[in-house]
């Protein structure tokens, strides 16, 4: 460890308590503190392992008022860990404005790699990984949710979800109707635990799944969703905006010459979308 008064990012299991590293015991037991999103859940994992190091709250509620009274203990030269209830703290778990805070400080932050459930599931959802796009947790709300839908339908990267066992039906079922029912999926719930699942079909196929068996929409969730694939005589928006704007100035034939140009599209292509916009 550091010899200077440091905060830890410690990522815990998200289900198999095997997969926590040395490292992260070692931190956990010579930091002078632990910040928990909750010491009770956590102080289950620390028993384990026969951790005994004191522990401290700190969650979505309180993280902002927190953060102070961390830098003071760490202008005292002390070194604390930040952990979350499971995998690594911030993917969409309390500890952005308290990494923010601390940083501006002007103390150090220092991250270990280990447990991530995004990350976990790609890996093995045969969904392609090169590019992707976590999205952590849609809204609750059907209008949210299907508005944030709506903005990614054309969005090529693989994208990751976290969901809940009371939203999954509903958020598939959103899925199908904003990108289609052949739009594949893959579902991870129960990472690294006994009833581990990976399941993979297109978005119409993965809901009539689910509701064959009320187990199946059991646990923690991973919703994985293919990218868009674009037509290749599909406009993409900023295609469309430069036609729109050149339109504006030149003749459309022209405006559509140009465009075809700088992106690569079909003059012929653009022009006829031109016309059917009136422009």
């Amino acid at each position: 460890m550091e010899s200077t008064a440091t905060l830890y990012i410690v990522p815990t299991p998200i289900g198999n308590l095997a997969d926590i590293t040395q490292r992260a015991l070692t931190v956990l037991e010579q930091v002078d503190l632990i910040a928990c999103e909750d010491t009770r859940h956590s102080g289950k994992l620390l028993s384990h392992f026969g951790i005994s190091t004191k522990t401290v709250a700190i969650h979505d509620h309180n993280e902002r008022q927190r953060a102070q009274w961390v830098i003071s203990r760490l202008e005292q030269g002390e070194s604390i860990a930040l952990v979350s209830d499971a995998g690594t703290p911030l993917i969409s778990d309390p500890g952005y404005h308290l990494v923010t805070q601390v940083r501006e400080a002007g103390h150090p932050v220092v991250p270990l790699p280990g447990p991530c459930a995004a990350t976990t599931a790609l890996c093995a959802a045969g969904l392609p990984s090169d590019r992707f796009s976590f999205e952590g947790f849609l809204p609750a709300k059907g209008k949210g949710r299907l508005d944030r839908l709506s903005a990614l339908a054309k969005e090529p990267r693989t994208m990751i979800f976290y969901e809940s066992p009371r939203r999954v039906l509903d958020t598939i079922a959103d899925i199908v109707e904003v990108m289609g029912p052949e739009r594949p999926l893959v579902l991870a719930r129960e990472l690294t635990k006994t009833f581990e699942t990976i399941e993979g079909q297109p978005a119409a196929e993965l809901l009539a799944w689910l509701k064959e068996d009320d187990n199946r929409t059991r646990g923690e969730m991973v919703l994985m969703v293919h990218g868009h694939k674009a037509q290749e005589d599909e406009l993409d928006g900023q295609t469309v905006k430069t036609l729109e704007l050149l339109a504006k100035e030149l003749p459309l034939k022209r405006a559509a010459a140009i465009t075809a140009e700088i992106f690569g599209h079909k003059k012929n292509a653009l022009y006829k979308y031109g016309l059917e916009q009136g422009w």
